[in-house]
């Protein structure tokens, strides 16, 4: 039974995950991004009081977070989002605490083992993970083993250049794939080619552009025809460089994938002519919203039981 761990820029996920990557209970709490000791107390708590709503002992503890994490020895790297965070250690805490063995990922390297273990990523040895919301991130796992860069680093999907004139990125690019494809630039497409007078141009959401396409809301559509376009360029860009035999969607925006796949299969298609990408099958990722959860105990069976 392990205690997982999935720690995002607004909230904490906390669960118990039982062998077969079932969730046996759960709960979240805010992210005090400033403090912490804050974060790790509301961990402990939550860690104690699932452990004692599924009736069982903890066996260890995995944890997903979002930002860059130095998995080897478990500590945050410098995350934008969690400043109060920032070479702070929860293996070594969380390990002091509850006298278990503690294991930590990014999230997008948690969920990717988690999908090839426990989802649809089963029986393919070669994966690659992509989640699409509010930013794009993801995992790779090439023969059962999670793809690690130099010094242990995780490969960032979303902030491969796709188009070197397009809109500045946050990591100070322009036209990386995130700052084409992800939910925030669906919504900008939008606002840039809604007239003043739309009536759905205030506070408008990639959700809700996804509803309105769904719809037949003309500019909605163009929208999601300009996500689903660049949203295959980074694919493409993937299936080129690592031909993998699947690869798995998930995020909010794939919550309207229907929406996306056929435009995204076509660019697939044009882009790709000298590797066999019609043997990569495009996916949506099968753990639901727990997929987070689930991921972040597949961490530690993955450090742990090797």
């Amino acid at each position: 039974m392990i205690g997982a761990v999935d720690i995002g820029g607004t909230k904490i996920a906390v669960g118990v995950v039982d062998d077969t990557g079932k969730v046996l209970s759960r709960m979240e709490a805010p992210t005090d991004a400033e403090h912490y000791a804050n974060g790790l107390s509301d961990i402990e708590r939550m860690l104690r009081e699932t452990a004692r709503q599924a009736g069982v002992e903890l066996s260890g503890i995995g944890i997903g977070s979002t930002g860059p994490v130095d998995p080897m020895r478990g500590e945050f790297g410098d995350v934008d989002f969690l400043p109060g965070w920032r070479g702070r250690s929860p293996v070594t805490d969380l390990a002091a605490i509850f006298n278990l063995r503690v294991a930590l990922e990014n999230d997008g390297d948690a969920a990717a083992l988690a999908e090839a273990g426990w989802g649809a990523g089963q029986n393919r040895t070669r994966l690659i993970y992509v989640t699409v919301g509010t930013g794009i991130g993801g995992g790779i796992v090439l023969d059962g083993q999670l793809y690690r860069g130099v010094d242990g680093a995780h490969p960032d999907v979303g902030h491969h250049v796709v188009d070197p004139a397009g809109p500045q990125c946050s990591c100070g690019f322009h036209g990386c794939w995130e700052s084409l494809a992800a939910g925030p630039a669906m919504v900008a497409w939008f606002e840039k080619h809604a007239p003043v007078d739309n009536p759905n141009r205030q506070g408008i959401t990639a959700k809700r552009i996804c509803e309105l396409a769904q719809q037949g809301d003309a500019l909605a559509l163009k929208a999601v025809e300009h996500e689903a376009y660049y949203l295959g360029l980074g694919l493409a860009n993937l299936i080129n460089l690592f031909t993998p035999d699947a690869i798995v969607l998930s995020g909010s925006v794939m919550k309207s994938a229907p929406l996306f796949l056929d435009r995204i299969r076509a660019v697939i298609r044009q882009g790709c002519r000298f590797v066999p990408a019609d043997k990569t099958e495009l996916t949506l990722a099968s753990l639901g919203d727990d997929t987070n959860l689930i991921g972040a105990a597949r961490v530690w069976r993955y450090r742990f039981r090797q």
